[in-house]
């Protein structure tokens, strides 16, 4: 095992290195290893048609470790639970009768091992199979056979790292599709649901076409809160599972630290997935004015990779701690913010959100842009905005009044 000196450009870039290599469909028009900022890569690469790709996004220029003395233990300096739990006023406490899923393509045999190393480090309560909190099936709710290795390790970890920042003592349900492909992972949504979830992230996306509508049976489960990150593509045409009406869409946030009152700054991130769909009609909950489908996003969080998160990973070679972004980090945290508010059947769709009494739970997030490769000249879709806005929806969690 590296410890976390070992971080170096070489090595990450060498994990983030595109999947499915020889594909031949991308998402958006991003290349499948290009970013929306240097020394930044995407996880998952190009993929075939009707196959999903992950959003996250590593720093391959990530800073050294917080501590000289650096050991496999040591963090670096991407945000950890406690950052996150200040920027957004959580309580610490909370969610113990809460079930996330996350679901993910292929196998991580790291992840148990990753997310025990990650949760110590951080002073969070054990996580682990033997204590019940920790349960990881194949997408037909098996132990075994556990899929092979699709290359989704590092989203694995940063899905279960998210969650945990969020709940600490929320349990955790890792469901392995047997592939990418959309219905495998539409099959393993199914299946976490029957297995007993509250919420369910999705930290991946296939490009919305005239088969969309046919895939939303998958992603309607009342009484369980499903989330599905918006992407990392900037604005553009939306993918699903996102763009579903009954899909909490997750949009991203750059954040700093700053000499506010809040003690935290946040803006549109400019990879954060925003679009006004061709094939989803319009949900009566949802009032733009531009854009006559389902827009995305309804809600965000964190996502810019320039001002990630810590991840712990040993998966596909990586060196223990890593920086990672994207809104694959927004999705799985959100749903443990959800966890945490314990109401899931709240969220049969995103329209919570979209109510008058849930401002005061909300941070407005009202500048950046998400314009890098089609822009929407002005308009809310790709522009903070003050009340909704496509990169970031209603804002960011402000506590649980909204949750």
């Amino acid at each position: 095992m590296l410890g976390a000196a070992a971080l170096t450009v070489a090595s990450l870039a060498a994990v983030a290195g595109p999947a499915n290599a020889g594909s031949t469909e991308g998402h958006g028009t991003r290349t499948a290893a290009s970013s929306v900022a240097s020394g930044v890569k995407d996880v998952c690469g190009k993929v075939p048609a009707g196959y999903a790709r992950c959003f996250a996004e590593i720093r391959t220029d990530a800073p050294a470790p917080k501590h000289a003395a650096a050991n496999a233990t040591t963090a670096p300096n991407g945000f950890g639970p406690a950052d996150l739990h200040a920027a957004y006023h959580l309580p610490t406490t909370g969610g113990t009768d809460q079930t996330v899923a996350i679901v993910d393509a292929g196998d991580d045999a790291t992840a148990e091992a990753d997310l025990a190393v990650y949760r110590s480090t951080y002073g969070l309560p054990a996580c682990t199979t033997a204590n019940g909190c920790f349960h990881k099936v194949n997408q037909r709710g098996a132990a075994t056979p556990l899929p092979p290795d699709r290359g989704w390790g590092v989203e694995i970890a940063l899905d279960l790292d998210m969650v945990s920042a969020a709940c600490p003592q929320c349990k955790i349900l890792l469901v392995e599709s047997d592939d990418a492909l959309g219905t495998d992972l539409a099959a393993a949504v199914d299946e976490a649901v029957a297995l007993g979830a509250d919420e369910v992230s999705n930290s991946y996306g296939i490009t919305e076409s005239s088969l969309t509508p046919g895939n939303a049976k998958h992603y309607q489960h009342p009484g369980t809160a499903i989330l599905a990150s918006s992407g990392d593509y900037g604005y553009g045409i939306p993918s699903e599972p996102a763009v579903f009406s009954s899909v909490i869409a997750v949009g991203g946030t750059s954040l700093t630290k700053d000499s506010s009152a809040r003690g935290w700054s946040e803006s549109a991130w400019q990879g954060a997935g925003s679009g006004c769909s061709a094939w989803v009609d319009k949900p009566a909950w949802q009032s733009d004015p531009n854009c006559p489908g389902r827009m995305t996003s309804d809600v965000s969080a964190v996502a810019d990779p320039n001002t990630g998160l810590a991840v712990y990973t040993v998966a596909q070679g990586a060196p223990g701690w890593i920086i990672v972004g994207g809104t694959s980090a927004s999705s799985p945290f959100l749903a443990g913010v959800i966890a945490l508010g314990g109401h899931p059947a709240k969220f049969a769709d995103a329209s919570p959100f979209y109510a008058a009494s849930a401002q005061a739970g909300l941070y407005d997030v009202v500048s950046g842009n998400n314009g890098i490769f089609q822009d929407c000249g002005g308009d809310y879709q790709c522009n903070g905005a003050v009340g909704y806005d496509g990169p970031t929806g209603m804002g960011t969690p402000n506590g649980l009044g909204a949750f």
